[in-house]
């Protein structure tokens, strides 16, 4: 499943319009277009005042070549209202851009985060290694692209209702040129103009070819900068397994490994960005003067007053600037599209996972067991896991899965919770039984104590005298004076703590059916034996199935499935060339027959 993407192709404008479309045309549709509309309608204001500007220059200059003081003292008049009508225009216009810049991100953040949040994409991509940093591409790719899409293209919208409004201008007031060359006369009508295009094109062709490599530069500038973050929050997360290994030095290399990589591809960016700097200052510093040197010549003749020279100047200023848009936006515009690269990446990952037909199909219907139908889990690969398995898991029965590590215990958990779509068969669930799969180490979220108890519930599902009397009897009575500290709980407490809080979780949203991977582990042996006999009596009636390795809990179930190598397939139940074996599922009585329903459990091979 995993998608990569060269940084120097080509910019596929319909992957580009893939990702700018849907906001357009949502259900923010109007709001967005109003928005936009009144933004470009202040950009074109800006415009027209530059035009009325140009036309002042002539005025105002012509005054002073004429000493003219009262026209001298009503142009400062008019400079001032204009100025000040241009300020709130432009004050207004990014005021405007910016709120539809975060409603745009917030709207697309919402998309993206419900895509990759969707049918469990974010854990198959994690599985598949699908994209990197996902994190990354919606934080902060996601704020270049709307940011750099709106400056870009209103940026060029300016810049080319500059160029029409501007060009007329500096054609009409420049004139012609005449001279003679190879003994014929020349006579180029409207030459500032010629020169504003050729001037242009030649900055430009250079700072493309200068400016080439920023693109892929700073693709990789942002994806080590994610690594690097990630590295740093990967060491608070286990700063207490960091700290008993004494593994800071280690720790320290790798760190500075990776932001030796931000460091290397930084001086690459500032070496490519000195050369375009020099291009393009100069390019800039040059324009300024060369209007002057070009329309002198018909100055000095008389055939241009002061205030046409000004004028020219500044039309010229306007079409080169115009004409210069690719010039100037050259580093946002390899910074857009490196981010266009990497969301155009993540969305096809995370379009696939969502869209990826899993080989394992679960389904909720009539049934009162749990079915397994031929069910063969196997690994990313593609290599197979285990022999076909037909099972039923009865209401009330208690099970214990027991076999060696690496075996497929836990991703038969996540294959009956759906999560796992690597293998072949049926998974059948009752319609209406509410389900909870309790891992070895229980997400808690950050926040709140109840909250992180109640966890996927909400906190307010339950009162604290129900959440305290689980407390003491998961012995957890210590937690409650900090019920509403707010905390990262997953730091904060020990595994053994944090597994008896999943139990509280267990015990308050009494599930129909209860699968427990390890969730015990991390409990000295009488905890363990105390927190298993009240799970029994609390929930009576509830399906547990249980993954353990301690002998001990066995006491608690009613079955044992255990997972061994299988001695007869074709290669005698040795490993395979890659060094893999299949297993199948044993199952064993571990009560008399008399409690619920286990006289009746099946699991058998399927050949």
């Amino acid at each position: 499943m995993q998608i990569k993407r060269r940084t120097n192709e080509p910019t596929d404008w319909h992957a580009v319009w893939r990702l700018l479309k849907p906001y357009w045309v949502s259900e923010e549709k109007w709001k967005a277009r109003g928005l936009l509309a009144t933004v470009v309608v202040l950009a074109l204001g800006m415009v027209y005042i530059n035009v009325l500007f140009n036309e002042w220059n002539r005025v105002f200059y012509n005054a002073l070549e004429s000493k003219d003081l009262a026209t001298f003292k009503q142009q400062l008049w008019r400079f001032s209202y204009l100025a000040f009508i241009y300020i709130a225009v432009a004050i207004y216009k990014v005021y405007l851009t910016q709120a539809l810049e975060i409603r745009w991100r917030g709207w697309m953040t919402r998309q993206y985060m419900a895509g990759w949040l969707s049918r469990q994409a974010y854990y198959r991509i994690e599985q598949a290694g699908g994209a990197d940093n996902p994190d990354q591409r919606i934080a902060e790719d996601l704020k270049y692209l709307t940011n750099g899409s709106l400056t870009l293209s209103l940026g060029l919208l300016s810049s080319v209702v500059t160029l029409v409004s501007f060009v007329g201008i500096l054609w009409s007031v420049s004139g012609p040129l005449a001279f003679m060359l190879g003994g014929r006369d020349w006579v180029i009508p409207g030459y500032m103009v010629w020169f504003a295009i050729a001037y242009a094109g030649i900055g430009s062709l250079l700072v493309a070819w200068i400016g080439k490599p920023l693109v892929q530069q700073n693709f990789m500038q942002q994806r080590f900068e994610a690594d690097f973050r990630f590295g740093l929050i990967r060491v608070r997360e286990n700063a207490e397994s960091v700290a008993l290994y004494r593994g800071e030095p280690q720790e320290h290399a790798q760190l500075q490994g990776r932001f030796e990589k931000i460091r290397d591809n930084w001086w690459q960016i500032m070496r490519t960005t000195k050369r375009l700097n020099v291009a393009s200052t100069f390019y800039a510093q040059f324009a300024i003067i060369f209007p002057f040197l070009v329309g002198a010549p018909r100055y000095f003749s008389g055939a241009i007053t002061l205030g046409g020279l000004m004028q020219i100047s500044s039309a010229f200023g306007q079409v080169q600037s115009a004409l210069s848009w690719f010039i100037e936006a050259f580093s946002s515009l390899a910074e857009w599209k490196a981010s266009v690269n990497r969301l155009s990446g993540f969305h096809d990952v995370v379009e696939a996972a969502r869209h990826t037909e899993s080989g394992i199909t679960v389904a909720r219907n009539g049934t009162q067991d749990i079915t397994l139908a031929n069910l063969t889990l196997a690994l990313p690969s593609g290599l197979p896991l285990t022999q076909p398995l037909s099972a039923a898991i009865g209401t009330g029965q208690r099970i214990l899965v027991a076999g060696p590590s690496g075996c497929g215990k836990s991703t038969l958990f996540r294959a009956i919770a759906g999560i796992w779509p690597y293998g072949d068969g049926a998974i059948d669930i009752p319609q209406q039984a509410s389900v909870l799969f309790l891992p070895q180490r229980s997400y808690l979220p950050i926040g709140m104590l109840r909250a992180a108890v109640t966890y996927p519930l909400s906190a307010q599902n339950y009162d604290d005298a129900d959440i305290l009397r689980h407390f003491d009897a998961c012995r957890l009575a210590h937690l409650a004076p900090v019920l509403d500290q707010e905390e990262n709980w997953s730091q904060k407490l020990s595994p053994g703590e944090q597994q008896r809080l999943a139990m509280v979780r267990v015990l308050l949203i009494r599930p129909d059916i209860v699968f427990l991977d390890e969730a015990s582990s991390a409990m000295d042996g009488d905890t363990e034996a105390a927190l298993y006999a009240l799970l029994t009596a609390e929930l009576p009636d509830s399906t547990i199935v249980s993954i353990a390795h301690r002998e001990s809990v066995a006491q608690y179930h009613h079955l044992r499935w255990q997972f061994v190598a299988d001695d007869n397939d074709e290669d005698g139940g040795k490993a395979q060339p890659d060094g893999a074996r299949t297993y199948r599922i044993v199952p064993s009585v571990l009560q008399a027959p008399g409690q619920p329903r286990a006289s009746q459990a099946s699991a058998s091979r399927t050949q």
